[in-house]
């Protein structure tokens, strides 16, 4: 079977972009197979996973995102940027703004600038974070765990959990450059107290208006970017009295401006979009 793709990266964190609405691929082969034999980045195209556009009966678009090691998570900010930006370039969806169904619930992608008939720059409305230790889930017998101390065999490690529709345990540090991410990184992810595993963001603040991060992600392991943990991370700083609203992270692939508007609640990210390449292959 031959299919068409492009490949993407918001800043940094890329993916290989697929149009499933006809379910072809689904027919032919499992997701999960399929994204660990594109996403190898020797044996493959190499990516941090794969996303399908799918038909949607209740909205616009339906959002699918594969990782790279074939798990399937909730939501991807980055990618939801390239995605909006794969539609509308494709002539998918030739609109400013859609309403795209996801596992996390309904995102709203905006295009926000755009050059020669080419999307640059997208914000995505993230919706509102879940805080309540069930939803996100971690275990936790308080209304909100910020600043919990956890036990790892590296130590006690503080972690402020969020939920932006998938999990995420920000971790406040001194400075960046002295975290061991891959050895903490999956000791967090796989913590028996996060029983969907979790997102782990490391962040240094820079001021009330910048903050700088790292992550490792759950079923990807360590990327230049993650949009739903910038977020996170503005949320958990705000709320344990490190940052503001309105928040530049600079991560190793990029710069993203998280906006979390106090009366109705929802956090907004801007950032870029980008197409890599454009292919076919056999599979």
């Amino acid at each position: 079977m031959r299919i068409d793709f492009w490949k993407m990266h918001g800043i940094g964190n890329d993916f290989i972009m697929l149009d499933d609405r006809d379910k072809t691929i689904a027919g032919y082969i499992d997701y999960s197979d399929l994204a660990v034999r594109l996403c190898h980045r020797r044996f493959g195209i190499g990516a941090d996973g794969i996303i399908l556009a799918r038909h949607s009966d209740t909205h616009d678009i339906r959002f699918i995102i594969i990782n790279s090691d074939g798990s399937e998570p909730e939501m991807c900010g980055n990618g939801m940027r390239c995605f909006a930006k794969y539609l509308y370039e494709n002539n998918i969806l030739v609109k400013d703004e859609i309403k795209v169904q996801t596992l996390a619930g309904t995102v709203v992608p905006r295009i926000e600038k755009k050059q020669s008939g080419q999307v640059v720059s997208v914000c995505v409305d993230m919706g509102v974070p879940r805080l309540v230790p069930q939803q996100i889930p971690f275990v936790h017998d308080r209304d909100m765990a910020l600043g919990v101390p956890i036990e790892t065999a590296q130590g006690t490690m503080l972690v402020s959990c969020v939920s932006m529709g998938n999990p995420h345990a920000v971790i406040f540090v001194n400075d960046l450059s002295l975290v061991d991410i891959e050895t903490i990184g999956p000791m967090v992810e796989n913590h028996p107290r996060f029983p969907e595993k979790t997102n782990v963001e490391f962040i240094e603040v820079v001021s009330d208006r910048q903050l700088k991060m790292r992550v490792w992600e759950r079923g990807a392991g360590i990327t230049l970017a993650c949009g739903t943990g910038a977020c996170a991370a503005v949320t958990a700083a705000h709320l344990t009295g490190r940052a503001g609203r309105q928040v530049r992270v600079h991560l190793d692939g990029g710069d993203l401006d998280i906006s979390w508007n106090e009366s109705s609640g929802h956090i907004f990210k801007t950032g870029p979009a980008q197409t890599v390449f454009k292919g076919t292959l056999d599979i």
